[in-house]
């Protein structure tokens, strides 16, 4: 548990010093990202980045497991 601790500590720290350069990254406007916007209401729903992080996520946790 504490390698895994120190293990996302060190990715997220690495992530904040990436920040912009990640932050040009199309991630948000992909295609299959929905914007609704009415007056007074705005929602956004990233479907596409959703299923992109979660296979990168999974990729690692499978890799990380053997």
């Amino acid at each position: 548990m504490q390698r895994l601790l120190i293990t996302i500590g060190i990715i997220l720290v690495i992530a904040g010093f990436m920040w912009p350069w990640l932050n040009k990254l199309p991630f948000g406007k992909l295609p299959g990202d929905f914007l609704l916007e009415r007056p007074g209401f705005r929602v956004y729903i990233p479907v596409t980045t959703m299923i992109i992080v979660s296979a990168v996520i999974s990729i690692i946790l499978w890799i990380f497991r053997r």
